[in-house]
């Protein structure tokens, strides 16, 4: 059977279906056209970014399975699957760690203004040890949760039990699974009033599309920090430029952006107040490795006859 990859993977993750016997098949590139040609002789595919759609999904008769290399799967036509029957795999437990600790980078970095001094050092001025650039602590300072799942909570432990933050959060289906250290907020908007540092972490959905617009960052501290480890469609971004550029938040970063990718004369670019990483928070060499197994043992477990340990639909 044939194993459909438009974008490459680590090799852990080819040599785990290899082992089981699957040919594998690399993609020429992603956008829907080629991969329509492409995966029409083949039995499973492993996602990554691209889009996905039911074009691509309806190409592919012998299609069986297809299996999202990390969590997320709004980059996938998950109802075309279904109606095919199907199935829909991901790696919910692959990059929990990763990413968490890039979101951890990202608050200490902009609460330490770290990118604008190693800039500025590297220009030559060591004085701006001196300058008002509104470095803070985080110790005793509020972190804002907008989601709870797996990365949400494994932050939460880290900046809890290992900075001493209060931790609260909004957008969870079970406050009963929250543990005793994360107390649920009342509402979205008195999340962004109370925080000192919002981060995000809830899937891209109709409902949360430009969710974080100008009038929740309007609620937010001039001192507060946002972070964006979900979905760069969630924010809308001229709104948070604006409030960067005007000060009324002291930072944002990012690992997100709308559209995939951040044209490089993005306006958030002009500022020192933001910085940014091109969707790679996972890409850790043990976060690789493990999308990529993930994925992989997916595609096996539904081509095998068995159900997939971690099924979307």
């Amino acid at each position: 059977m044939k194993v459909y990859l438009p974008q490459d993977m680590d090799a852990a993750g080819k040599e785990y279906l290899i082992e089981r016997g699957y040919e594998i098949k690399m993609g020429t590139g992603t956008t829907p056209e080629i991969m329509a040609k492409e995966i029409v002789d083949c039995d499973a595919v492993i996602v990554r970014v691209a889009q996905f759609p039911a074009s691509v999904i309806n190409a592919a008769p012998k299609l069986k399975v297809i299996g999202r290399h990390g969590v997320g799967t709004d980059n996938i036509d998950v109802a075309a699957a279904t109606a095919r029957g199907i199935r829909v795999t991901n790696g919910p437990y692959s990059n929990t760690e990763s990413v968490a600790e890039h979101a951890a980078g990202m608050i200490l970095a902009l609460a330490h203004r770290i990118p604008l001094l190693n800039d500025a050092v590297r220009e030559g001025n060591w004085g701006i040890r001196n300058s008002p650039i509104g470095m803070s602590d985080i110790k005793g300072k509020t972190l804002g949760l907008v989601g709870s799942g797996r990365i949400a909570l494994s932050l939460a432990e880290k900046m809890h039990f290992g900075f001493g933050m209060k931790v609260i959060t909004y957008g969870t289906r079970h406050p009963e699974r929250l543990p005793e250290y994360v107390t649920m907020a009342a509402s979205l908007e008195s999340l962004f009033a109370e925080a000192d540092v919002v981060s995000l972490h809830c899937p891209l959905t109709e409902e949360t599309r430009l969710m974080v617009n100008a009038e929740l960052l309007n609620r937010m501290k001039p001192t507060a920090l946002l972070v964006n480890t979900a979905r760069g469609e969630v924010v809308d971004e001229m709104a948070l430029y604006e409030a960067l550029k005007n000060k009324k938040i002291t930072g944002a970063a990012a690992d997100v952006a709308a559209g995939e990718v951040m044209d490089k004369n993005h306006p958030l670019l002009t500022l020192d107040n933001f910085i940014v990483s091109p969707h790679c928070a996972s890409h850790t060499r043990e976060g690789k490795i493990n999308m990529a197994v993930h994925a992989a043992m997916g595609v096996d477990e539904v081509l095998s006859g068995k159900e997939p340990t971690w099924p979307v639909n």
